[in-house]
């Protein structure tokens, strides 16, 4: 398997010409993000698709995450197709850059770590898009989470969640927690594996998310100078719903998820 470790090659002589054009073109697309959550997502947050039909808030939030990362440089590519709402979606997770990869796509309640939500402006445009904030740790915070979860499910809603329980570092898949697939069961949704892949020339790229130390307002920095990348949504098999074997539902989803990232195999499926 080919692959390109770096997000940018050395000595990159466009890095500062891309930070001219790219910074103030994020200045005002985070005004337009706060324009979006306080005009649409405020009164049409809890919308949810009737007869086929997206809702308009869905579409904002999308046109948003796409403009979004093609700041960043990153083309919004997809690859196979979301299942109609409501349906758990379970993904690999490289950094915050997921969300705004997944939003580009579809429209959908995520589970988010608590900290989130205190973090300027972020944590408001995250609680306007109905996310639903964990503590990590606290089984009391878990057992609320994934009430939340079943309710949205039922509501027509769906849901994503990064099964890992945090970031990896370098392309490494964690294993994947089993326990957050009782929702599914338990609102008789299907589940669904989505992998999320950086490539340059169809080779992937590994270190587009968090460097191990990289802090948010680092990789923002360094992805926001990086050299033009393809930011990959892969919307993979659904993993059949077995009562009684979560842990089977999770193996599943993540083994089809790694063979997603696969040079090889993502690049059959995007050519």
């Amino acid at each position: 398997m080919s692959i390109d470790t770096a997000t940018a090659p050395e000595n990159d002589l466009m890095r500062p010409l891309r930070y001219l054009w790219r910074v103030p073109l994020l200045l005002v697309h985070i005004v337009v993000g706060i324009a979006l959550c306080s005009l649409i997502l405020s009164w049409n947050r809890h919308a949810v698709a009737k007869h086929g039909r997206e809702p308009f808030a869905h579409r904002g939030i999308r046109w948003w995450s796409s403009t979004l990362l093609r700041i960043f440089g990153l083309r919004p590519v997809r690859v196979g197709q979301p299942l109609v709402d409501p349906v758990l979606f379970v993904a690999n997770h490289t950094s915050w850059i997921d969300v705004i990869m997944l939003y580009s796509q579809r429209a959908t309640c995520f589970v988010a770590k608590a900290e989130i939500a205190r973090w300027p402006m972020v944590g408001w445009m995250a609680a306007s898009a109905s996310t639903i904030f964990h503590r990590r740790g606290s089984n009391h915070s878990l057992s609320a989470v994934m009430q939340a979860m079943v309710a949205r499910l039922r509501s027509g809603r769906s849901v994503a969640v990064f099964p890992e329980g945090g970031t990896g570092y370098n392309g490494v898949l964690k294993v994947f927690h089993a326990r957050i697939f009782q929702a599914a069961l338990d609102a008789e949704v299907p589940v669904q594996p989505v992998a999320l892949r950086f490539s340059r020339d169809r080779r992937r790229v590994i270190d587009a998310g968090f460097r191990e130390g990289e802090n948010f307002l680092q990789n923002v920095v360094r992805l926001l100078g990086g050299a033009p990348m393809d930011a990959q949504v892969h919307f993979l098999t659904p993993v059949p719903a077995t009562p009684d074997a979560r842990r089977r539902m999770a193996e599943l989803s993540r083994e089809r998820i790694a063979a997603a990232l696969d040079d090889e195999a993502a690049s059959d499926a995007v050519a």
